[in-house]
């Protein structure tokens, strides 16, 4: 098997955590200042961490806009990526001023949300109000601070376009999610074609 220590460098064309730990959702992450000033940026480590309360959150490499408006107003909205808004999404992920307003750069509609200030984008099916938990400086095994920022958020409102829910269930390959995968430019779709089911221990129990 091939070893390697990450703190001496892995000796491949690319680095393969990031394809060995994938596919990984998106935090595709709307945010404003307190000035108004809105932003939105991708996130590939992102997930889900608590069922109640609702708790989701990314990470950031570096104290980015989107860390830096969410701790002073408290708040965000996670959109999903899907394979339709991959483009846009995309785009979103470009080094810009902070003037510059991502939504309108990707040609993206601002929705407004119900219980946070900041809008949602409005072509996406599926939206997530959230109000910060915690933000979290991440540090090595030695104890020693790293310069990236794991941002987790409650989710105090859920938006979910009708045609995603059949019967009251969601339908996760019918949105199309996206998600990251290795290497510069790889991602991955989501298709009923590979899904399987298995039924946990504990619910076979009579």
């Amino acid at each position: 098997m091939y070893f390697y220590q990450p703190s001496q460098g892995h000796g491949l064309p690319h680095d393969p955590l990031n394809a060995i730990v994938g596919p990984r959702p998106i935090g595709w992450i709307a945010s404003q200042d307190t000035a108004g000033r809105h932003n939105l940026a991708p996130y590939s480590f992102f997930n889900c961490f608590n069922y109640r309360p609702p708790i989701i959150g990314f990470s950031s490499n570096g104290w980015k806009d989107s860390v830096r408006n969410i701790t002073e107003t408290k708040e965000f909205v996670w959109n999903l990526a899907t394979r339709d808004l991959a483009v846009a999404m995309n785009e979103t992920s470009a080094s810009l001023p902070q003037d510059d307003d991502e939504f309108d750069i990707a040609g993206l509609t601002k929705a407004g949300s119900r219980v946070v200030n900041v809008p949602r984008v409005a072509e996406s099916p599926v939206n997530f109000e959230c109000r910060l938990s915690q933000c979290i400086q991440l540090t090595g095994a030695d104890g020693a601070p790293i310069d990236t920022w794991l941002v987790l958020g409650e989710v105090v409102g859920i938006h979910i376009a009708d045609f995603l829910l059949e019967e009251g269930i969601y339908q996760t390959a019918k949105a199309q999610p996206i998600l990251r995968a290795g290497g510069p430019s790889a991602y991955y779709g989501i298709s009923d074609t590979h899904r399987f089911d298995l039924v946990r221990p504990d619910a076979r129990k009579p």
